[in-house]
């Protein structure tokens, strides 16, 4: 088992910058590829951000490529999300999600833990 703990969302402005985290505990965090994800009101969820067990390869959707910054800390078992130039539009619940595989993928149905979730609010 894996638990996974966001933190880090918040109520900002339009063109601000936010990192969230999330801290992962009950197995190897090392083995785990990550990822983050969002879900907006009425919509479906959707992939942000995904990085590999070393952190050597990462992947976004495009529309936040160039703004959004996904890391990990092995040594602390925490993955993050850096995101710039926040829209409107990036305002959802935030959410980490770890893969037993080493290289993430888009598709949520592949991950095998998910973390509770944070707010991101962005207004204009």
């Amino acid at each position: 088992q894996v638990q996974l703990v966001e933190s880090g969302g918040g109520l900002m402005q339009a063109g601000d910058s936010l990192g969230v985290s999330c801290a992962a505990s009950g197995r190897t965090f090392s083995s785990l590829a990550m990822g983050w994800f969002r879900q907006a009101p009425g919509k479906e969820r959707e992939f942000v951000a995904g990085i590999s067990v070393s952190g050597r390869t990462t992947s976004y959707t495009a529309s936040v490529q160039g703004r959004f910054t996904i890391a990990r800390d092995n040594t602390k078992n925490t993955v993050y999300l850096q995101m710039n130039s926040l829209k409107p539009e990036d305002t959802a619940v935030y959410y980490c999600a770890a893969d037993v595989r080493r290289i993430p993928t888009m598709t949520p149905g592949d991950y095998d833990y998910w973390g509770q979730g944070t707010q991101v609010t962005v207004s204009s």
